[in-house]
């Protein structure tokens, strides 16, 4: 669709066979809550306007990021728009210290519903549109978890099923019980190993969708590689150092193209099959304008090639996030 006060065309595409449909590229609400640095409150609603007002309907929120905050915050963002209009994606089970920092997951059915009984809140909402687990709890088998899922989408509080960041195996398991919307799961020109691990091929099989987060490497194809992200050892050191030359040979690519290296790279996922639907974070109205430009960026055969062949000739340095972080990833198991 092309929305009047925007040049932008908004790509509709449906999250998995069993999904809504949707809107490429999505918003990621995380940054908004202090993520990345101090944020402000008014300026991230503004971006969701923004984001919405261009015809954006996909929202992608935890209900951990910020111990709430940002549920609420779209929640007042929200209260005067309809909630007909909106796709809410709402991760849960990440469980927190007073001072933040993640202390493990719970996916026990009680501690589902209780989650969602206080994300409805949060969000003003009667329901969310996809609701999945933000990681494997190890103690709670999968087939349990998404079975709570399905209850509650049986009572009309949860439209779709989602996971995120979770093996093939796990995939299909969790596929026996009910219908799966959607894997979100990074994917981007940098973190690219959902091809060759099988966790693309048997979404696809299955007919699961994926939302992709991490487009634009934690903010390395913009250039950002200060505050929180000294964390990731891919921003560490010689790895960074390394992984910057990427970065540069694929601008060449873009500057050659007359777009930026975010346009290309958010452009590049989407171009990975219509059930792929990148989500992109933003935290001001210009972030998300940006992000909105990607849409008008067209890759062509030649272009794809192009940059596999950068690809190709050398591999990313560090992994995508600190090891004890790694070690709570079913993905990479």
């Amino acid at each position: 669709m092309t929305n009047e006060n925007n040049s932008q065309t908004i790509d509709h595409r449906r999250l998995g066979t069993a999904g809504p449909i949707a809107t490429s590229p999505g918003l990621g609400a995380m940054s908004m809550s202090g993520a990345y640095g101090p944020t402000s409150d008014a300026e991230g609603i503004a971006a969701i306007h923004t984001y919405l007002d261009a015809g954006g309907t996909l929202i992608d929120t935890g209900d951990f990021y910020g111990a709430g905050h940002n549920e609420m915050l779209i929640g007042r963002a929200l209260s005067q728009r309809s909630r007909d209009d909106v796709i809410l994606s709402v991760k849960f089970g990440a469980v927190l210290s007073p001072d933040g920092s993640f202390i493990g997951f719970d996916s026990r059915p009680d501690a589902i519903r209780n989650s969602l009984a206080y994300s409805l809140r949060r969000l003003g909402a009667d329901h969310v549109d996809v609701y999945r687990p933000a990681r494997l709890d190890p103690n709670i088998p999968i087939e349990e978890t998404v079975g709570a899922i399905a209850e509650l989408v049986e009572a009309g509080y949860v439209r779709s099923i989602g996971l995120s960041e979770v093996s093939a195996e796990t995939i299909s398991r969790a596929a026996t019980v009910a219908p799966i919307s959607d894997l979100q799961i990074e994917y981007s020109l940098l973190t690219r190993s959902i091809e060759s691990n099988g966790i693309l091929a048997a979404c696809r099989e299955l007919g699961i969708g994926i939302t992709a987060y991490g487009a634009l490497a934690k903010g390395l194809f913009a250039g950002k590689t200060g505050g929180n992200r000294a964390m990731f050892p891919r921003f560490q050191g010689e790895n960074l150092e390394h992984n910057e030359t990427i970065v540069s040979a694929l601008g060449s690519i873009a500057s050659a193209k007359g777009i930026t290296l975010p346009q290309l790279a958010i452009a590049w996922v989407a171009a990975q099959g219509d059930d792929i639907v990148p989500v992109v974070g933003s935290r001001t109205v210009q972030q998300v304008r940006a992000t909105l430009t990607s849409t008008e960026v067209e890759l062509s055969s030649v272009d794809l090639a192009e940059i596999d062949e950068v690809l190709s000739r050398t591999e990313v340095r560090g992994d995508r996030y600190p090891s004890a972080l790694m070690a709570q990833l079913d993905s990479e198991r």
